[in-house]
């Protein structure tokens, strides 16, 4: 999505609620003529509709205006565990009453191809006793500087259909001809019993909303159990605080997988999608301090965005992009380990490998069966064994997706997630320094980027001097040098802009880092049969054959693999003195 469109919406500061009495649906249609506030980065509390010539625009006021973001955690709990947390300590000793407890059914619309959800919208009427409230929302996004925020615009409606008078305005204007009355159907519906809490901590106010219900589309159904937790006013922070202490009290998972995004996947049976991460985009000014932040929190979101299609297990790149997620995070922390020496560093460290540590053997099999295996059959028709050989590989992958499952479950697991994301919104790494190296925060980025990305183009040099006589196990060291360089080149080479040698040295350090993952997943392989005790069985035959596929492949890649690193050793390092625009 481009950023004037969902992304620009979810960066607003003010939720818009409009009612009936307030503006008629004929002056919104009249206003939405004209150049919308909501479609920039601008704040929205007011619209004008337009005055006789001469005369000032009158100014319609709107209903009180609170925060425009939704900014929102949930916690996903075991069917028949919700009550448990209504008497957690955190909820009796700072909860305002006993709340609320509402019955809400809202309807999701959409046009039949999908028009609002494909760029990062959806529109809901949602029934509260007698009173029915249309929502525009932003899907949260990589680009927004926060994993918890949304957009989010309210409108009183009449009924159960939706008024889309009132939700032009939040819409970009690009996507409008494509939308009519006529155009929309019911995409999908949630019957939710809510008990509904207002919490006030010291660090902020947040609305606690036990859910229970289900979500239907056409004849599929989807269980809800989780507890949504809003910040009304405060600190992000205190979100966490508050799903900390939760998680203390019992046994809970952190998510930011919409209810929206579960019942567009449950209408169309397709699983959780997984997004690769976002490039960057760092003023040259930045500090070292805000830097890492905003490195942290691509990496967190990145994060939680891959968890339900990891957890979900039919789409392969979920897992991939978990892992990759995670060593990331890995990386941006051995960078900020650079720096100081933080208490939490090593323990964030040892919690993000332990869970990558349980994602390996689900993606080794997910290689092997859907793109080693495949190749290697196809190819040798007249070779029986293949489908044997894949039986007994699929149990295996069964087995390693039910070890995923059971880590994400871990308590260990969430408060790893919980602890992450606070100490990220409080920038925790600041209160544990000595005076020298919040200084050293406090200056320029780009001076640290130079110097650690220097040293770690140096070290990849070293490692690959007379690369032509490297041994396998020498070209495994040059690659893990080289994915060090690769990550931190991610998070620090935006710094230097769009120029032509930052492209250029980005494109050809890709390219061998591909290339040597050959020989890398050319030994995975042989791991994997290895293990499989296939020697007996009929796929024996199948598992020589992927062997001697994959040597002879290795053989014929060793050229490119050559060029590949005489492209990197000659191009000219962005932050060289050498370096052109």
């Amino acid at each position: 999505m481009r950023e004037s469109d969902a992304t620009a919406l979810a960066r607003g500061n003010g939720r818009l609620a409009v009612g009936p009495s307030r503006m008629s649906a004929a002056a919104m249609r009249k206003e939405i003529d004209g150049p919308i506030a909501a479609e920039t980065d601008r704040n929205v509390t007011a619209l004008r509709p337009e005055a006789p010539s001469g005369a000032p625009a009158p100014e319609i006021v709107l209903p009180e205006v609170p925060p425009g973001n939704e900014i929102e955690l949930k916690l996903l709990v075991e069917p028949g565990r919700l009550a448990d947390f209504d008497d957690a300590p955190v909820m009796t000793a700072h909860a305002r009453n006993k709340g609320a407890r509402r019955h809400l059914k809202s309807v999701y619309y959409d046009t039949r191809k999908r028009l609002l959800w494909r760029n990062g919208l959806t529109l809901r009427v949602r029934q509260i006793g007698s009173r029915f409230v249309q929502t525009v929302k932003a899907q949260a996004t990589q680009e927004t500087d926060n994993p918890l925020r949304r957009g989010e615009w309210e409108a009183s409606v009449s009924s159960l259909a939706p008024d889309l008078a009132l939700a032009l305005p939040f819409i970009p204007e690009r996507l409008r001809e494509g939308l009519a009355p006529d155009k929309l159907e019911t995409v999908f519906v949630s019957d939710i019993h809510r008990h509904q809490r207002l919490l006030d901590l010291p660090t902020g106010t947040v609305e606690v909303a036990f859910d229970q219900g289900v979500i239907t589309a056409a004849d599929r159904t989807l269980p809800i159990n989780e507890i949504e937790l809003e910040l009304k006013s405060g600190s992000t922070a205190v979100i966490y605080e508050i799903a900390r202490r939760l998680a203390e009290h019992g046994r809970l998972r952190p998510s930011i997988h919409a209810k929206s995004a579960r019942g567009f996947d449950l209408a169309a049976d397709r699983a959780p999608g997984a997004e690769r991460p976002r490039k960057l985009s760092l003023d040259p000014a930045v500090s070292l301090d805000e830097s890492f932040a905003i490195v942290l929190r691509g990496c967190f979101t990145h994060l939680l965005q891959a968890i339900p299609a990891a957890e979900d297990g039919r789409d392969v790149e979920g897992v991939h992009q978990l892992r990759v997620a995670l060593r990331r995070l890995r990386a941006a922390l051995q960078l900020m380990h650079t720096v100081g020496a933080w208490s939490r560093l090593e323990s964030l460290r040892s919690d993000a490998r332990w869970l990558a540590q349980n994602l390996s053997a689900a993606r080794d099999w997910d290689v092997f069966q859907t793109e080693t295996l495949p190749v290697v059959a196809e190819a040798c028709p007249s070779l029986g064994g293949f489908k044997a050989l894949g039986e007994i590989a699929e149990r295996h992958r069964g087995t390693a997706y039910r070890r995923i499952r059971a880590a994400l479950a871990d308590r260990r697991a969430t408060s790893f997630l919980l602890g992450l994301g606070e100490w990220i919104e409080t920038r925790g790494w600041r209160s544990d320094v000595s005076p020298e190296t919040l200084g050293q925060l406090a200056q320029p980025a780009i001076d640290f980027a130079a110097t650690v990305l220097q040293a770690r183009h140096a070290k990849v040099q070293k490692r690959g001097r007379h690369f032509k006589s490297l041994t396998s196990e020498q070209r495994h060291r040059l690659r893990l040098a080289l994915k060090k360089l690769r990550y931190s080149v991610d998070f620090l080479l935006p710094l230097y802009g769009e120029r032509k040698t930052v492209k250029k040295y980005a494109r050809r350090l890709a390219r061998l880092q591909q290339q040597l993952g050959g020989y890398n997943d050319m030994a995975t392989t042989t791991r994997l049969l290895a293990g499989l005790g296939a020697d007996s069985t009929d796929g024996a035959i199948a598992a020589a054959a992927i062997t001697g596929w994959q040597a002879h492949a290795m053989n014929g890649v060793e050229a490119a693999l050559r060029e590949a690193w005489r492209g990197f050793v000659d191009t000219t390092p962005p932050w060289s003195s050498a370096a052109e625009a």
